[in-house]
């Protein structure tokens, strides 16, 4: 059975910086492409950045490209998010989930495996 447990996120200010990190058991992990997401309040989950299975291509949204950064390490099945420079419109519930696949991808279904998500919320 696949697992995926988020945590670090928090309260920052503006600003600031935090790193979220997702640890998934019950799959291999190298041949999956992983992806965080984000759902704020009334809006629909939207894509934030993705990776794929060997974690030699990623891919960012354009509202945090330059920003944030998306890394695996396979050894310990472990995707992190570093998110710096957060502004208050990041704030949001974030989800990572595994794909169906190794390629990347920056749809919704094309993942079939959710973290409970954790929150991350920016105070200006």
């Amino acid at each position: 059975q696949v697992q995926l447990v988020e945590s670090g996120g928090g309260l920052v200010q503006a600003g600031g910086s935090l790193r979220l990190s997702c640890a998934a058991s019950g799959r291999t992990f190298s041949t999956y492409a992983m992806g965080w997401f984000r759902q704020a309040p009334g809006k629909e989950r939207e894509f934030v950045a993705g990776i794929s299975g060997s974690g030699g291509t990623t891919y960012s949204a354009d509202s945090v490209k330059g920003r944030f950064t998306i890394s695996k390490d396979n050894a310990k099945n472990t995707v992190y998010l570093q998110m710096n420079t957060l502004k208050p419109e990041d704030t949001a519930v974030y989800y990572c989930a595994i794909s169906r696949s190794g390629y990347l991808m920056t749809t919704k279904n094309a993942y079939g495996y959710w973290g409970q998500g954790t929150q991350v919320t920016v105070s200006s």
